[in-house]
């Protein structure tokens, strides 16, 4: 039997989470005349999580299947990678473990895709779904939190002006993504006290690179579940960081190879310039406002970016002698 598409779900330590997903994912509507699976991949997780899928599969419905891999290389990015070679569908619909999918989720996505045949990828609408109100001086850096809230129309991706999307409810088709995006990429995802972000958008990029489209489809809603813990000033700072640190990177993947050193050049400056004007005019607030402390931890570490990258290049070059 074909598979028409896949829902792949990477989790870390999800056994208190999973189970939302799941139950949403087993109440999709309007699929009688498409066959699809769903996919596990336990990112090296320490708790309870592939015992929990054992018990779902004792009692999952025939019509659906439910499948479980273990993924020992910590990451986003590996988890993303092994979900793509399990698949059994050419669109492969991720969700991460504490996203919430409307109940026509999966036919949306499905049908976007085959409507759409030169989307290499295509976003979903994401609203935070919050444990807690967040403080209103946050408000404008919420989306970080990967909220995709860009209207009810679809909007075609232009990277150099509108970025890349969050990888939360993201949908690849999977040939485009082997074909074209790197087994290893640079950035591999938040692991451990390391917050360096980008591992989404760098694979983007290649799809990008290689011409096929990027898009966002509000027809696909799902909801975030943001815990208290995440509005907190400390994790706020980190996440800020990590995305900053992996801004050069990204950059360069846009260009070509001859115009990386003179953007390099410009891009430092403009970056130095950026980082002093804004702490010229909040410097006076940095310890008593939190947008302020966040958004000044992200100009810092986009100034400092291309030294971040080179270092770890570096590295990797020390490692090989």
């Amino acid at each position: 039997m074909s598979i028409d598409f896949t829902v792949a779900i990477p989790t870390y330590n999800g056994v208190n989470r999973l189970p939302q997903v799941l139950e949403r994912l087993q109440t999709q509507i309007c699929l009688n005349n498409i066959n699809w699976e769903i996919i596990i991949v336990d990112n090296n997780s320490t708790d309870g999580t592939a015992q929990l899928i054992k018990d779902y599969q004792h009692n999952w419905p025939k019509y659906l299947t439910l499948h479980y891999y273990f993924e020992p290389e910590q990451g986003l990015a590996f988890a993303r990678n092994k979900a793509i070679q399990e698949a059994k569908s050419e669109l492969v619909g991720f969700l991460d473990d504490d996203n919430l999918p409307a109940n026509n989720w999966v036919i949306s996505a499905y049908e976007f895709g085959k409507k759409n045949q030169k989307a290499g990828a295509y976003s979903s609408q994401i609203h935070g779904r919050f444990e807690v109100e967040p403080p209103a001086q946050l408000r404008p850096i919420l989306f970080y939190l990967a909220i995709n809230e860009r209207g009810s129309q679809p909007i075609l991706y232009e990277p150099q002006k509108k970025g890349f999307p969050p990888g939360a409810g993201l949908v690849i088709r999977r040939q485009v993504w082997k074909e074209y995006v790197p087994n290893r990429l640079f950035l591999v995802g938040r692991v451990g006290n390391s917050f360096l972000a980008g591992e989404d958008a760098e694979a983007l990029s290649y799809i990008y690179q290689a011409g096929w489209e990027i898009w966002y489809n509000p027809a696909m809603v799902i909801e975030h579940i943001i815990p208290p813990w995440r509005l907190e000033k400390s994790y706020f700072i980190s996440l800020l960081r990590g995305i900053g640190l992996s801004r050069y990177h990204l950059r360069m993947l846009l260009l070509k190879k001859w115009q990386r050193p003179i953007f390099s050049l410009l891009y430092l400056i403009n970056d130095g310039y950026k980082l002093i004007l804004y702490y010229l005019y909040n410097y006076r607030k940095i310890k008593t406002d939190m947008l302020v402390s966040c958004e000044l931890a992200r100009l810092i570490a986009t100034f400092i970016s291309p030294f971040y990258v080179l270092s770890i290049q570096l590295k990797k070059i020390m490692r090989l002698y």
